[in-house]
Protein backbone atom coordinates (compact mmCIF):
# COMPACT_ATOMS: atom_id res chain seq x y z
CA UNK A 1 0.00 0.00 0.00
CA UNK A 2 1.23 3.49 -0.81
CA UNK A 3 -0.38 6.64 0.47
CA UNK A 4 1.18 9.99 -0.27
CA UNK A 5 0.39 13.65 -0.42
CA UNK A 6 1.94 16.84 -1.67
CA UNK A 7 0.79 20.27 -0.58
CA UNK A 8 -2.79 21.14 0.34
CA UNK A 9 -4.40 19.54 -2.68
CA UNK A 10 -1.34 18.38 -4.53
CA UNK A 11 -0.85 14.91 -5.94
CA UNK A 12 -2.58 12.28 -3.87
CA UNK A 13 -1.56 8.75 -4.68
CA UNK A 14 -3.01 5.53 -3.38
CA UNK A 15 -2.47 1.98 -4.53
CA UNK A 16 -3.88 -1.22 -3.12
CA UNK A 17 -6.94 -3.46 -2.85
CA UNK A 18 -7.32 -3.50 -6.61
CA UNK A 19 -7.15 0.28 -6.97
CA UNK A 20 -4.32 2.39 -8.32
CA UNK A 21 -4.99 6.04 -8.96
CA UNK A 22 -3.58 9.49 -8.56
CA UNK A 23 -5.51 12.73 -8.53
CA UNK A 24 -4.62 16.38 -8.55
CA UNK A 25 -7.34 17.57 -6.16
CA UNK A 26 -7.07 21.20 -7.26
CA UNK A 27 -8.18 20.37 -10.78
CA UNK A 28 -11.07 18.06 -10.02
CA UNK A 29 -14.48 19.45 -10.95
CA UNK A 30 -16.17 17.28 -8.30
CA UNK A 31 -14.10 18.92 -5.58
CA UNK A 32 -14.50 22.47 -6.93
CA UNK A 33 -18.28 22.35 -6.36
CA UNK A 34 -17.79 21.59 -2.65
CA UNK A 35 -17.96 24.51 -0.21
CA UNK A 36 -17.29 27.53 -2.42
CA UNK A 37 -17.80 30.72 -0.39
CA UNK A 38 -20.60 32.69 -2.01
CA UNK A 39 -22.62 35.84 -1.43
CA UNK A 40 -26.40 35.79 -1.03
CA UNK A 41 -27.87 37.01 -4.30
CA UNK A 42 -24.52 36.67 -6.10
CA UNK A 43 -21.69 39.10 -6.63
CA UNK A 44 -18.29 39.39 -4.99
CA UNK A 45 -17.65 39.44 -1.27
CA UNK A 46 -15.94 42.52 0.18
CA UNK A 47 -13.69 41.63 3.14
CA UNK A 48 -13.06 45.32 3.87
CA UNK A 49 -16.81 45.82 4.39
CA UNK A 50 -16.99 43.00 6.94
CA UNK A 51 -18.33 40.35 4.56
CA UNK A 52 -16.03 37.74 6.18
CA UNK A 53 -17.20 38.34 9.75
CA UNK A 54 -18.50 35.18 11.44
CA UNK A 55 -21.74 36.35 13.07
CA UNK A 56 -24.10 33.42 12.50
CA UNK A 57 -23.98 32.31 16.13
CA UNK A 58 -21.48 29.45 15.92
CA UNK A 59 -19.91 30.18 19.30
CA UNK A 60 -19.87 32.48 22.29
CA UNK A 61 -17.76 33.09 25.38
CA UNK A 62 -18.81 31.02 28.34
CA UNK A 63 -17.83 31.16 31.97
CA UNK A 64 -14.10 31.60 32.47
CA UNK A 65 -13.57 32.52 28.82
CA UNK A 66 -14.36 29.01 27.59
CA UNK A 67 -15.77 28.98 24.06
CA UNK A 68 -19.23 27.47 23.98
CA UNK A 69 -20.68 26.15 20.71
CA UNK A 70 -23.78 27.73 19.23
CA UNK A 71 -26.39 26.55 16.74
CA UNK A 72 -25.14 28.67 13.88
CA UNK A 73 -27.16 28.69 10.69
CA UNK A 74 -27.34 25.83 8.19
CA UNK A 75 -29.86 25.08 5.48
CA UNK A 76 -30.30 21.47 4.38
CA UNK A 77 -31.17 21.02 0.73
CA UNK A 78 -30.93 18.72 -2.28
CA UNK A 79 -27.89 18.90 -4.53
CA UNK A 80 -28.33 21.06 -7.63
CA UNK A 81 -28.12 19.31 -11.01
CA UNK A 82 -24.68 20.90 -11.57
CA UNK A 83 -23.38 19.70 -8.19
CA UNK A 84 -24.71 16.17 -8.73
CA UNK A 85 -23.21 15.97 -12.22
CA UNK A 86 -19.78 17.11 -11.02
CA UNK A 87 -19.79 14.68 -8.08
CA UNK A 88 -20.97 11.77 -10.26
CA UNK A 89 -18.28 12.58 -12.82
CA UNK A 90 -15.62 12.49 -10.13
CA UNK A 91 -17.02 9.25 -8.73
CA UNK A 92 -16.75 7.57 -12.12
CA UNK A 93 -13.04 8.43 -12.35
CA UNK A 94 -12.60 6.64 -9.01
CA UNK A 95 -14.62 3.61 -10.07
CA UNK A 96 -17.52 4.50 -7.77
CA UNK A 97 -21.16 4.30 -8.78
CA UNK A 98 -23.62 7.13 -8.22
CA UNK A 99 -25.32 5.16 -5.43
CA UNK A 100 -22.03 4.51 -3.65
CA UNK A 101 -20.73 8.09 -3.88
CA UNK A 102 -23.91 9.56 -2.38
CA UNK A 103 -23.99 6.84 0.30
CA UNK A 104 -20.47 7.97 1.25
CA UNK A 105 -21.03 11.74 1.02
CA UNK A 106 -24.70 11.87 1.98
CA UNK A 107 -27.91 12.12 -0.02
CA UNK A 108 -28.41 15.78 0.91
CA UNK A 109 -26.16 18.78 1.31
CA UNK A 110 -25.96 21.93 3.45
CA UNK A 111 -25.35 25.61 2.95
CA UNK A 112 -23.44 26.77 6.03
CA UNK A 113 -23.66 30.45 6.85
CA UNK A 114 -20.83 32.68 7.99
CA UNK A 115 -23.17 35.66 8.41
CA UNK A 116 -26.30 37.12 6.78
CA UNK A 117 -24.64 37.56 3.38
CA UNK A 118 -21.87 34.96 3.04
CA UNK A 119 -22.09 31.17 3.17
CA UNK A 120 -20.26 28.04 2.14
CA UNK A 121 -22.43 26.32 -0.43
CA UNK A 122 -22.78 22.56 -0.86
CA UNK A 123 -21.23 20.86 2.14
CA UNK A 124 -22.41 17.23 1.83
CA UNK A 125 -24.28 15.91 4.85
CA UNK A 126 -21.70 13.30 5.85
CA UNK A 127 -18.91 15.86 5.52
CA UNK A 128 -20.81 18.37 7.69
CA UNK A 129 -21.55 15.66 10.28
CA UNK A 130 -17.99 14.25 10.25
CA UNK A 131 -16.58 14.08 13.77
CA UNK A 132 -13.18 13.66 15.37
CA UNK A 133 -13.10 13.08 19.11
CA UNK A 134 -16.86 13.47 19.26
CA UNK A 135 -16.89 16.98 17.75
CA UNK A 136 -18.17 18.02 14.34
CA UNK A 137 -14.95 19.22 12.70
CA UNK A 138 -16.26 22.19 10.73
CA UNK A 139 -18.78 23.30 13.34
CA UNK A 140 -16.08 23.21 16.04
CA UNK A 141 -13.72 25.27 13.86
CA UNK A 142 -16.45 27.87 13.29
CA UNK A 143 -17.30 28.08 17.00
CA UNK A 144 -13.86 29.56 17.70
CA UNK A 145 -14.08 32.06 14.85
CA UNK A 146 -17.11 34.11 15.85
CA UNK A 147 -16.25 37.79 15.38
CA UNK A 148 -17.06 38.58 19.01
CA UNK A 149 -14.48 36.00 20.12
CA UNK A 150 -11.82 36.86 17.56
CA UNK A 151 -12.43 40.59 17.69
CA UNK A 152 -12.10 40.68 13.91
CA UNK A 153 -13.35 39.18 10.65
CA UNK A 154 -11.79 36.15 9.05
CA UNK A 155 -8.92 36.61 6.65
CA UNK A 156 -9.42 35.33 3.11
CA UNK A 157 -7.11 32.42 3.95
CA UNK A 158 -9.17 31.53 7.03
CA UNK A 159 -12.38 31.66 4.99
CA UNK A 160 -10.78 29.30 2.46
CA UNK A 161 -9.79 26.93 5.27
CA UNK A 162 -13.40 25.74 5.58
CA UNK A 163 -13.50 24.99 1.85
CA UNK A 164 -10.20 23.08 2.03
CA UNK A 165 -11.32 21.13 5.10
CA UNK A 166 -14.60 20.16 3.44
CA UNK A 167 -12.73 18.89 0.39
CA UNK A 168 -10.23 16.92 2.47
CA UNK A 169 -12.98 15.25 4.49
CA UNK A 170 -14.89 14.46 1.29
CA UNK A 171 -11.76 12.86 -0.17
CA UNK A 172 -11.34 10.75 2.98
CA UNK A 173 -14.97 9.64 2.84
CA UNK A 174 -14.65 8.71 -0.84
CA UNK A 175 -11.53 6.63 -0.08
CA UNK A 176 -13.12 5.03 2.98
CA UNK A 177 -13.88 1.64 1.43
CA UNK A 178 -10.47 1.33 -0.19
CA UNK A 179 -8.74 2.36 3.02
CA UNK A 180 -10.83 -0.13 5.01
CA UNK A 181 -10.02 -2.92 2.54
CA UNK A 182 -6.32 -2.13 2.79
CA UNK A 183 -6.50 -2.15 6.57
CA UNK A 184 -8.09 -5.61 6.50
CA UNK A 185 -5.37 -6.80 4.09
CA UNK A 186 -2.59 -5.50 6.33
CA UNK A 187 -4.30 -6.83 9.47
CA UNK A 188 -4.63 -10.29 7.92
CA UNK A 189 -1.02 -10.23 6.76
CA UNK A 190 0.23 -9.17 10.19
CA UNK A 191 -1.85 -11.84 11.92
CA UNK A 192 -0.31 -14.64 9.83
CA UNK A 193 3.29 -13.71 10.64
CA UNK A 194 4.85 -15.61 13.45
CA UNK A 195 6.59 -13.84 16.30
CA UNK A 196 9.90 -15.14 14.91
CA UNK A 197 9.34 -13.22 11.68
CA UNK A 198 9.15 -10.02 13.68
CA UNK A 199 12.83 -10.17 14.75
Amino acid sequence: MTVGHKGIFGQVAFAGAGHAWARDMRGRADMRVLAPLVRMGGGPLNPEAGDLAVTAGWGHAGQGGVTMPGKGRVIARDYTNEERAAIIGGAQTMGLTEDVVFALLGERTYDVFMNDIAYWSNIPANVWEYTIGGYQVIKKWLSYRESDLLDRSLTKEEARAVMHTVRRIAALLLMERVLDANYQCIKQSAATRSSQDMY
